[in-house]
């Protein structure tokens, strides 16, 4: 775990070694003062040494202003290195994420990864920011006050080592039983938070199905176990303090008694019973300090395998595979898609490897390069993850892909995926401005080759009317316009990108018929070269695709052309007649 995470600490190790020696220091000269103020009680108001007392007084007076001056510097360089820390390790987390393939998602879920990537990290660099201080002033403070006092007397000490196995044994029974909880603790975070995302990101259908009663009780219930998981973690640290505070009275009360008895006796000088009683209290402090860091530190723990699972995890989809090209200088450059043809050679897929049902099987399926393909059939088909499998954001099981006369293995991911634009089934726009969203498809893109893509997608009807135009707000997810209206600026900005392939997933299902065909016909000139590939309801949207595949049970179970399939295809002409009478019905 520490082999994971410290190369995110490393670039602070001068800040945290700094930070170190100045908590030690502090330590130091805070646990000389005692001794000067024993040398003023037995010495300088002993002999009525005014000298003596206002020399000592002005030493420990420098010794705490330095002591002081050590605790800031230690608190500053703690400071840095913890939010330095925790921001290299949240951007690895992220950059980790953006490596995942969708099975790497789903694996560990978005929620939770939300919680490691705040509340997991910000325990972290908080345990570096305490540690940093605690971890080492307790331990400095301890040893050494523990020597200081048993040079003063030996007789006196053996009263609290009496009292340290309670302290530890105290320690050890409340760490064994806090650090599952912990682990507990953050899996009940992620439930909550999966309950959160899902209800605002699903608000409108929450409210049309008025079932905000439902969800308030799914968060309550969530809640609910997230506070009972919490009372009973930190209740277990709570209960070390009163432990602690019992033990370490208890020992202070039996110091006095003895110790008072020795200076009665003449045994011991009041400046070192008062020297004595300062050592005993910071042995004992410098315990519950150490307690307290074990309590973080078991959280700590807990956060840490969960971040370290995210770094460890291995992409399902990686480059490794990926072919190079002469660059005609002797060296070699990553294989570019040169066309948009497509081939598929008994492909066979399954999202769960332990699933007995194949979602595709046995596809074999070879489409020329500009070619215009439709792909129609009922709800479970695999018309999704057929095309899903050509800019790999799945890998298929058994069988190969190819684009442009390679395997899609062939390429960087990078190259894959800039030669094939997808307009997902559910269309996503970013918080920001239209411009903004649209130049994600080539932000070198001119006025011009903005406004170009957006009379291609028949979003310039409403555009012009927008005051602002272009530099219209979009809200969080576009919620400032309408859901055809945002299909349509998804795939403006999938044009923008000129991409060898352009897959739509049924991207046009919710603007009319007759939007639909002026989309389809700028396709024929702004992307004529391009592959594209229409997964649509309406058999209208690609009765004229060069080719149409029906796909039925996760096979292609007829293709052809229009005509072709209504000649020799059920399914497809039961299709196209239940839409056609539905048409008529509704004229």
């Amino acid at each position: 775990m520490m082999k994971t995470l410290w190369p995110h600490a490393r670039p602070y190790s001068k800040w945290i070694a700094a930070g170190v020696l100045c908590s030690a220091a502090e330590a130091v000269f805070e646990l000389l003062i005692p001794l000067v103020m024993s040398e003023i009680v037995d010495i300088g108001i002993k002999n009525s040494d005014q000298d003596f007392i206002l020399r000592k007084g002005g030493l420990m007076i420098a010794m705490a202003m330095i002591s002081l001056a050590f605790g800031l510097g230690s608190a500053v360089l703690s400071s840095v290195a913890g939010q330095g820390f925790g921001a290299n390790l949240r951007r690895a987390e992220y950059d980790r994420i953006q490596d995942f393939a969708f099975s790497n998602i789903e694996k560990f879920s978005t929620a939770s990864l939300v919680t490691r990537l705040t509340n997991d990290v910000n325990a972290m660099q908080m345990t570096l920011m305490m540690g940093m201080r605690l971890l080492v002033r307790a331990p400095v403070m301890l040893v050494s006050a523990l020597v200081l006092s048993i040079r003063i007397s030996l007789r006196l000490s053996s009263v609290f080592l009496a009292a340290l196995p309670l302290l530890l044994v105290a320690v050890l029974l409340i760490l064994t039983r806090v650090g599952p909880l912990f682990r507990s603790l953050q899996e009940k975070t992620d439930a909550l938070n999966l309950v959160v995302q899902e209800n605002l990101m699903g608000i409108r259908v929450v409210k049309s199905f008025v079932r905000e009663e439902h969800e308030t009780e799914k968060f309550a219930a969530r809640n609910h176990d997230l506070r009972d998981t919490s009372l009973r973690a930190f209740g277990m640290v709570v209960i070390n303090m009163p432990i602690m505070m019992l033990i370490v009275y208890g020992t202070i009360i039996a110091v006095m008694w003895f110790g008072g008895q020795m200076v009665y006796a003449g045994t011991l000088e009041p400046g070192k019973l008062m020297t004595y009683f300062t050592y005993i209290t910071q042995i004992m402090m410098s315990l519950m300090m150490v307690s307290m860091m074990f309590m973080m530190l078991s959280r700590s723990v807990a956060c840490a395998r969960r971040i370290v699972e995210v770094l460890e995890e291995v992409p399902a989809i990686t480059d490794d595979s990926a072919e190079t090209v002469p660059d005609g200088r002797g060296g070699g450059v990553p294989a570019a898609v040169e066309d948009g043809s497509i081939r598929f050679d008994h492909v066979s897929f399954k999202y769960n490897p332990e699933s007995p049902e194949w979602v595709l099987q046995d596809v074999s399926l070879q489409i020329p390069a500009g070619a215009t393909v439709g792909i129609l059939g009922g709800t479970g088909s695999a018309k999704t993850t057929l095309v899903s499998l050509i800019p790999r954001l799945y890998e298929a099981d058994y069988g190969t892909v190819s684009v442009g006369g390679r395997p899609v293995g062939a390429y960087t991911m990078k190259h894959l995926r800039d030669a094939v634009s997808m307009v997902l089934q559910k269309n996503t726009l970013f918080s920001g401005t239209i411009r903004e969203n649209l130049l994600w498809g080539n932000p070198d893109a001119s006025e011009e080759e903005l406004w170009a893509a957006c009379r291609a997608a028949c979003a310039d009807e409403f555009l012009e009317r927008m005051p602002d135009g272009l530099d219209t707000d979009l809200g969080q997810g576009g919620v400032n316009v309408s859901g055809g209206q945002k299909q349509r600026l998804c795939i403006a900005r999938a044009i923008l990108k000129r991409p060898k392939v352009l897959i739509l997933d049924d991207s046009t299902s919710a603007v009319d018929t007759a939007t639909d065909a002026k989309i389809r016909a700028a396709f024929a000139g702004a992307l004529k070269d391009s592959t594209k590939l229409i997964i649509a309801q309406r058999v209208a949207s690609v009765q004229d695709a060069d080719m149409i595949l029906v796909m039925d049970g996760g096979r292609i179970a007829a293709q052809g052309t229009h005509e072709e399939l209504m000649e020799r295809c059920e399914i497809y002409r039961d299709v196209y007649r239940s839409q056609q009478e539905g048409v008529s019905i509704g004229g």
